[in-house]
């Protein structure tokens, strides 16, 4: 796994996303960060790679007590019903590892609650069966700042490389000349950037009212 150089970056037709349970009782203790950015933020990641035709593979845990996936994000998939699992680790269900060899890809691009607990423990073992791992940082969450945090150290340890959903996408896009994908993230940035997608509008206010 090289980390430095170009080929260190990631690009659409290497990776595959891997979402991880992303439900109601999951957000209930995050206290990592307020609840409602990484709502925005994992929402904003599915969309950028559905732009892009990256992979995705959706995964709950025991839905019909922790509830399903929150619709904001099932809204970005609806044809895809998540992989409902019982064990913690979600590498350790062979559906989830299935789904990620069948899209022939060695580069992972992984969000989950808890970044402790269910972020860790697949990242660290996918790692170890030689898939590269990019942890998204800012569309995770641990029950506490430190819980998140020594996660990240302890993944970052081991080899994965920590990113935040919007640098993810910058890496995806790497060339504005592409123009095949700006309109598709010109609507997610409008719509999950911040601030930036409020002066991303605006731009394109004055461009649409001086034709």
């Amino acid at each position: 796994m090289s980390k430095t150089g170009l080929q260190a970056l990631l690009t659409p037709k290497e990776s595959v996303l891997l979402l991880i349970d992303h439900q109601p009782f999951q957000f209930a203790n995050v206290h990592s960060h307020e609840p409602t950015m990484i709502v925005n933020n994992v929402i904003g990641l599915a969309k950028t790679a559905r732009v892009f035709g990256v992979p995705t593979i959706l995964t709950t845990v025991v839905e019909e007590r922790g509830g399903f996936l929150i619709k904001g994000l099932q809204d970005v998939f609806p044809e895809q019903k998540p992989i409902n699992r019982t064990f913690i680790n979600t590498w350790e269900d062979g559906r989830v590892v299935e789904a990620v060899q069948r899209t022939g890809r060695k580069k992972i691009v992984m969000a989950a609650l808890w970044t402790e607990i269910c972020l860790a423990m697949p990242a660290i073992q996918a790692m170890g069966e030689g898939y590269e791992v990019t942890i998204v940082t800012d569309a995770s969450g641990g029950v506490s700042e430190e819980a998140h945090n020594m996660a990240v150290r302890r993944l970052v340890q081991a080899g994965a490389v920590p990113m935040t959903w919007l640098a993810v996408q910058a890496e995806w896009q790497r060339d504005w000349a592409r123009e095949s994908t700006v309109p598709g993230l010109a609507e997610v940035l409008a719509a999950h950037g911040g601030a930036t997608g409020v002066a991303f509008a605006w731009e394109t206010q004055l461009l649409a009212t001086s034709r």
